[in-house]
């Protein structure tokens, strides 16, 4: 999956935190529900504009940030 075809940021949305494209519901959102129990089925169901790949080009999204961090040591 490409979370390029999936995720954008847009300045005039959220201050330009990367969203859901064609919705207002950010990545750092998604992780915030996953990260406090909720599964995949849980936020279909409360936010019925996602989809199953939505949710995972979040998780591939953040997982590309995290590897391209620099780590330097002091």
């Amino acid at each position: 999956m490409k979370h390029k075809d999936r995720i954008e940021i847009n300045p005039g949305i959220l201050v330009g935190k990367p969203i859901i494209k064609g919705t207002r519901i950010s990545v750092e959102f998604i992780l915030e529900l996953l990260a406090s129990g909720w599964d995949i089925e849980q936020i279909l169901k409360n936010y019925p504009q996602l989809t199953k790949d939505d949710i995972l080009a979040a998780i591939e999204y953040s997982l590309e940030i995290l590897k391209e961090e620099k780590v330097f040591s002091i």
